[in-house]
C-alpha cells in the first residue's frame, strides 16, 4: 500500500461547480459522506516589482499557456517514484494549472506599473509583442526523499507581433522544497514557486522587450 494519499493519474478530473471552486478557496467541500470530502487550494500570487525593471511604452498580449493534458488539470500531480505520476487524493486546485499561470501573469504585469498595456490575446488589442508559454511541469516530486519538492517549469517565447519574429526564448524553472508530506504544505510550496517564476517572467519580458525596442525603434 502506498504511503502517499494518491490516486492513479488515469482517473477522471474532479468535477465540481466552478462557482464553488472559486468561493471555497482552501475549504473542504463536503458530500454525503466523508470519503467524498475534497479540499480545494487556490494560490494567491502577488509580486513585488524590481526597481531595475524598465518602464515601457509598448503593449503586450499573453497567449493562453499550453500544456500536456496531464499537466493542465485541477488535480495536484505528484511523482512518488521516478517515471510514476499520480495525483493526491481528496485535494484539487481551484483552476487548471495553465489558468493559474495565466491569471498570475496578467495580474503581475498590471500590478507592476511598468507597462503601457497588457491583456490576454483573446481581447483583440493591438500589441507590439506577445508572450507565448508552454507549461511543462507543475508537480511535486519526491526524488527518493522523505518529503517532496514542488516543481514548476515554463518555456517562454517573446514574439514581435508585426513580423512574428521570436525575440527571445527561455525556460524558467522553480523548485520549492516542501518540508513535509502534508498537502497543505505542498500547496504553499507551489504558491511560493508560482510567485517566484511569475516575478522572473515579468522582469525578463520587460527587459528583453525593451532591449529589442531600443535596438530598432522604428520596427
Amino acid at each position: 500500500m502506498s504511503r502517499f494519499p494518491l490516486l492513479p493519474a488515469s482517473l477522471p478530473r474532479l468535477l465540481l461547480p466552478a462557482g464553488l471552486m472559486v468561493a471555497l478557496g482552501a475549504c473542504s467541500l463536503l458530500g454525503s459522506n466523508e470519503r467524498s470530502a475534497v479540499t480545494i487550494y487556490s494560490p494567491v500570487v502577488r509580486i513585488q516589482p524590481d526597481p531595475s525593471w524598465p518602464k515601457v511604452d509598448w503593449q503586450l498580449v499573453l497567449v493562453k499557456p499550453t500544456a500536456a493534458r496531464v499537466v493542465d488539470s485541477p488535480r495536484i500531480n505528484v511523482r512518488p517514484t521516478p517515471g510514476e505520476l499520480q495525483v493526491y487524493k481528496g485535494v484539487s486546485w481551484a483552476q487548471p494549472a495553465t489558468d493559474m499561470v495565466d491569471d498570475a501573469l496578467v495580474r503581475a504585469f498590471e500590478d507592476s506599473g511598468r507597462i503601457a498595456g497588457v491583456a490576454r490575446a483573446t481581447t483583440g488589442i493591438r500589441a507590439d509583442y506577445k508572450l507565448a508559454l508552454d507549461l511543462r511541469r507543475f508537480e511535486s516530486d519526491y526524488r527518493g526523499q522523505p518529503t517532496p519538492t514542488a516543481f514548476i517549469e515554463i518555456n517562454a517565447k517573446l514574439i514581435h507581433v508585426i513580423d512574428q519574429r521570436v525575440v527571445a526564448d527561455r525556460t524558467f524553472r522553480q523548485e520549492q522544497p516542501v518540508g513535509s508530506a502534508a498537502t497543505g504544505d505542498v500547496a504553499q510550496a507551489f504558491e511560493k514557486g508560482l510567485q517566484a517564476v511569475t516575478t522572473e517572467l515579468v522582469g525578463w519580458t520587460l527587459t528583453t522587450g525593451q532591449a529589442d525596442r531600443q535596438a530598432a525603434p522604428g520596427r
